[in-house]
């Protein structure tokens, strides 16, 4: 299950947006930023948000070899696990 983000109003991130910051480093969670009481924007930590980047980047590369499988299109092995390796390494 999702796990739901503490949400702040845009006028609470005004008034103590050190705090909210300290928060989000500190917890690795995002915070959900509403206004008007509708979410709005996501705020997360440069860490996170690297990291959540990375899993995409790889996401895709597995999505983009699914179809080239079903193409019939394909790679050498060894490149490909030196590619993945590389990219896991640049994540670290």
């Amino acid at each position: 299950m999702a796990k739901i983000h503490e949400l702040i109003p845009v006028t609470d991130l005004r008034q103590d947006a050190a705090a909210v910051l300290k928060k989000i480093r500190v917890s690795k969670d995002p915070v959900v930023i509403t206004q008007r009481g509708r979410a709005a924007a996501a705020l997360l930590s440069v860490e996170e948000y690297e990291r959540a980047e990375s899993e995409r980047q790889l996401l895709r590369l597995l999505a983009r070899g699914e179809n080239e499988i079903k193409a019939g299109r394909g790679h050498d092995l060894d490149q490909v696990l030196k590619e993945a390796d590389a990219l896991l390494e640049e994540a670290l």
